[in-house]
């Protein structure tokens, strides 16, 4: 294996290299006129149709019960169907390992969700369905408690180190540490396989609503809120915005093979970060995170490198499982990437860094993953797209839109489908605004299909105050213009999207090649505003 530390050179095996496409390939010219003039909207239906982006809506988090049930069964449908005729084409929902295999090793139930997906089908909505293999409760906006499986709890309590530890020795219990990805801890299984094994039984049981394209869409939770990261900033250990968070990497696991890696590199004497602060510290604060701190030094870089290559090794491997059960279904597969906004201006980032997100301005964090996505076939899902900069705190020198372009432009030159969700519940039109324009960067194109458009968008989430009739009114017209002004249409060929079935992952692309794509690119040009606003 290639040091660490050392120069990355070229791949001996071009076959293993993913195509990325050619920035004059993608990057549109700049636009010589403002794009929010009427006159610069389409007018032929059939061109139009190639700038609709698909709309969903995020359900509740506890929609169906921790008893397996659906919750307010009748309300649901009246609600749905509001949405059906307001134009969203479906929804996102949780599928909770805690719910589902709550009694026992491989012992499944079903019946909640069935029924939900029954009520879904009678709406004509279509599903995209996030395998929840973490916790619900302890992040922001989370308001009911669903715990990973009693089962998977109680061998924690004989054997803590399952959960993702902080320097303190503090355990995390909303996501096992992907330091027990390989090893059989769970009933001789190991969590590579109960995941693999709780996505085999969903396919099985949920047969009927794949064939029928109900379900089109299955989004793999890979860490904590489900998104591939590490558990840095948890409200349950007294987190608030913007601490830098903690690196989440003290459990006796993840200490083994950093040992072991350090030592492979020469340097047995090399441990983990003991000057990294604490959650709620500034960068400044810390020995690790300030100007010329040890982040910048070589056993710095060595330790940011290792973390960040073990959360692309967890989302590889997940994913190629997930690939290996779903291959043939008429679906995608897709994992969400989280929008860690907070001093983004800083050179040393230091809250993507704690998260698993090796991003600076020398190095981009983000691109490595669109790479090994795109040997999936998998969709890259990113959130807080209605963030403005303007909007945020000084004090925490955050960017969100700054992050949105590099990760979204990252995501286009991998050659991969690219969506994207709110953070926070909004109703306004700016909210909205931002939305469209992060969905059609350059806004419509008059002739063909924009060579900037989003895979889909998904609104977090379905809740009374979004049917209050102001606030209903709005959305309504988000949705309308999400879909360049044209109907809902139930076939994503009509706008250049077809459903088709799942092929098999190609094969693993080496860790070189994969971080080949850290060189730092310029994001594509974004308009200044949407051409389509509400």
């Amino acid at each position: 294996m290639a040091s660490i530390l050392h120069v990355i050179s070229p791949c001996c095996c071009p076959n293993s290299v993913p195509k990325v496409l050619p920035v004059e390939e993608l990057k549109p010219e700049r636009p010589t006129k403002k794009a929010s003039s009427t006159s610069s909207i389409v007018n032929n239906n059939k061109d139009r149709l190639l700038n609709y982006v698909p709309v969903y809506v995020m359900l509740p988090l506890g929609v169906v019960s921790s008893d397996n049930e659906v919750i307010d069964g009748e309300g649901l449908r009246q609600q749905l169907r509001k949405l059906r005729a307001a134009g969203v084409d479906g929804v996102m929902t949780d599928v909770w390992w805690g719910i589902v295999e709550s009694k026992g090793p491989k012992q499944y139930n079903w019946k909640g969700y069935r029924s939900l997906f029954q009520i879904l089908h009678e709406c004509d909505l279509k599903v995209q369905a996030i395998m929840s293999f973490h916790q619900c409760g302890g992040n922001v906006g989370d308001e009911v408690y669903i715990p990973i499986p009693p089962w998977v709890l109680e061998i924690g309590g004989s054997n803590p180190d399952i959960f993702y530890t902080d320097r303190s020795g503090n355990r995390n219990k909303e996501y096992l540490s992907l330091g027990v990805d390989n090893r059989p801890l769970f009933h001789s299984r190991t969590a590579v396989q109960m995941y693999r094994d709780f996505m085999s039984s969903f396919k099985e049981n949920m047969a009927e609503f794949i064939a029928k394209g109900v379900i089109i869409d299955i989004e793999v939770g890979l860490g904590p809120a489900g998104e591939l990261r590490y558990p840095s900033y948890p409200q349950s250990l007294g987190w608030v915005f913007p601490g830098i968070g903690e690196f989440q990497c003290y459990d006796k696991y993840l200490r083994e093979e950093f040992n072991e890696a350090a030592t492979a590199e020469g340097y047995p004497e090399w441990e983990l970060p003991n000057n990294a602060g604490t959650y709620n510290d500034t960068p400044e604060s810390t020995q690790f995170f300030k100007s010329n701190g040890t982040f910048q030094s070589n056993k710095g870089k060595f330790f940011l490198t290792w973390y960040s290559n073990k959360l692309l090794k967890h989302g590889d491997q997940i994913l190629d499982e997930a690939n290996q059960v779903f291959v043939g279904c008429k679906l995608n597969l897709a994992i969400k990437v989280s929008g860690i906004h907070w001093w983004y201006r800083e050179e040393n980032h230091a809250a993507e860094l704690t998260a698993g997100y090796y991003n600076l301005k020398t190095r981009d964090g983000y691109r490595p993953i669109s790479r090994m996505l795109s040997r999936h076939h998998a969709v890259l899902n990113f959130t807080c797209l209605e963030m403005r900069d303007f909007k945020q705190s000084e004090q925490a020198k955050s960017a969100p839109e700054e992050l949105v372009q590099q990760v979204l432009s990252g995501g286009w030159r991998e050659g991969l489908k690219v969506a994207g969700e709110n953070a926070l519940s909004r109703y306004d039109a700016a909210a909205y605004n931002q939305m469209l324009l992060n969905a059609r960067p350059n806004g419509m194109d008059k002739n063909s299909e924009p060579k900037l458009r989003m895979f889909g968008v998904t609104y977090l989430r379905l809740s009374n105050e979004l049917f209050a009739k102001k606030n209903f009114k709005i959305f309504k017209k988000f949705v309308k213009k999400m879909h360049a002004k044209q109907d809902y249409r139930p076939d994503p060929s009509d706008y250049n999207r077809p459903l088709v079935p799942l092929n098999r992952s190609g094969p693993e692309i080496p860790i070189e090649v994969l971080l080949e794509a850290t060189k730092p690119m310029e994001p594509f040009v974004w308009d200044q505003e949407t051409d389509i606003p509400v």
